[in-house]
């Protein structure tokens, strides 16, 4: 089994800041495929084409309108938002938003709770 999560905290680690606010780097692409090149040990162009044809995938189905599950992980969603009559909160006139798709993510139990763990420690 592959440990990924390992691999990404070491090649992105998260420093304490203020209080409970955390500063942390950005998680990139190089950064992911960085940790794919450590873990399963393919070269660093075959990381980086694994990637991002793993990305180029999810894409495609958010385009097509499909849910994209990850188990353990989330699930990414498109909906349809209908047009709506909106409100200027600094002059109070109300402004026309027209219909749009918005992307949308769920995330699981699984890491709501590690992410709530990961906060406090």
């Amino acid at each position: 089994m592959v440990d990924i999560d390992s691999e990404i905290q070491l090649a992105h680690p998260f420093t304490k800041a203020r209080g409970d606010m955390m500063s942390e780097k950005t998680l990139t692409r190089m950064d992911l495929s960085e940790a794919v090149f450590r873990e399963v040990g393919l070269s660093r162009n075959e990381s980086a084409q694994l990637v991002e044809s793993v990305l180029q995938h999810l894409s495609d189905a958010l385009a097509l309108g499909e849910a994209v599950k990850i188990s353990s992980f989330g699930t990414f969603s498109v909906r349809d938002k209908s047009a709506r009559v909106g409100r200027n909160p600094k002059t109070g006139d109300e402004v026309p938003i027209s219909p749009r798709r918005v992307l949308t993510f769920r995330p699981s139990h699984l890491m709501k709770d590690r992410v709530a763990v990961g906060s406090k420690g």
